[in-house]
């Protein structure tokens, strides 16, 4: 069974002392007959107490205030976790009998949140996409393949085009983004046709000789609630199962509901943010990314406004280049 060693450090630098720093972190991997932690450390700046609960979606979560002036925050975790695989959903279920046994969750309190749709300006557009692209034989599992296909052929994955303020509506007009937005489109997509859908937050673990997108940083892919198997790991991103080289941080309906550190303080609004993830291999040291090379941002914020994001940014230059070239 693969064992993995992870370093996740966060650190905000300040230009100026903040003070009464509250934050929530879910940087507690799931616990379940795939994936066990054998050791976890945790290290926060000025030692404060952690508090933990169980979220609704069954997500350990931790908070901490940190009230003492202050110029950096750093939140290390170290994970040694060890990893199981999982076999594969099986097809010895007529197609016509899976569907019915998804139409049957549609009002169960387990599922109704993860099929909620989320409405924008391409909703009909993309549900016109997904009934041209299903197929009446599909079984949920092959659907779902097919889906995550789709979407790993016709989205560019371009860092820095998108952050975590980023709506479906720019995502779907720029058709680009990073994992977080491959998984937001996934889980919708599957949604449409009945099947149950989660976004999940956590890391990739390749091996030396594997190269994936998502390294070096929080990951993100979706989830689809196969019947008879249960929950299917599914990463549009790389156009794969997700399986004992993804490590499970949480689930939720968005990532709101996992975004791996979020909080608020009282000081100036600018701030410097760091994320690296380091991975090591069973008996390696780990190897640490360099700072920055993060996908989803944590929210760290002093207020409720916020700076335009990379998207706006693309957006009103393309507009400048059609006014020039006028």
């Amino acid at each position: 069974m693969p064992e993995f060693k992870i370093q996740h450090l966060t650190k905000y630098t300040y230009p100026a002392p903040v003070r009464d720093s509250a934050n929530q972190i879910i940087l507690y991997p799931i616990q379940d007959d795939y994936q066990e932690v054998i050791k976890q450390e945790i290290h926060i700046s000025g030692d404060p107490v952690i508090d933990t609960f169980i979220d609704y979606y069954g997500n350990k979560v931790g908070s901490f205030t940190y009230s003492e002036p202050h110029s950096t925050l750093l939140i290390n975790s170290k994970i040694l976790v060890q990893t199981k695989y999982r076999p594969l959903p099986g097809n010895d279920i007529f197609p016509a009998q899976q569907w019915q046994d998804l139409e049957k969750l549609r009002y169960m309190v387990p599922f109704i949140d993860f099929l909620r749709l989320e409405y924008f300006d391409g909703f009909d557009d993309l549900k016109a996409l997904v009934e041209a692209e299903k197929s009446k034989d599909d079984t949920p599992y092959q659907a779902v393949l097919r889906f995550s296909r789709y979407v790993y052929d016709n989205f560019q994955y371009i860092k820095g085009v998108t952050s975590v303020e980023t709506t479906m509506d720019e995502i779907w007009k720029l058709k680009a983004g990073v994992c977080q937005d491959f998984a937001h489109i996934l889980t919708l997509m599957l949604r449409l046709v009945g099947i149950p859908a989660r976004y999940v937050s956590g890391y990739i673990c390749t091996h030396h000789s594997a190269t994936m997108r998502g390294e070096g940083a929080t990951h993100a892919w979706a989830e689809a609630y196969i019947p008879d198997y249960g929950w299917l790991g599914i990463d549009p991103t790389n156009n794969c199962i997700a399986n004992e080289a993804h490590i499970r941080l949480a689930v939720g309906r968005n990532f709101s509901d996992c975004s791996p550190v979020k909080g608020v303080y009282k000081g100036a609004s600018d701030h410097r943010l760091d994320v690296s993830v380091a991975v090591g291999y069973e008996d390696d040291t780990p190897s640490m990314h360099q700072p920055g090379e993060f996908i989803e941002a944590p929210e760290h914020k002093p207020m409720t406004t916020f700076p335009k994001n990379s998207y706006q940014r693309y957006m009103e230059m393309l507009q400048q280049q059609q006014q020039q070239q006028q």
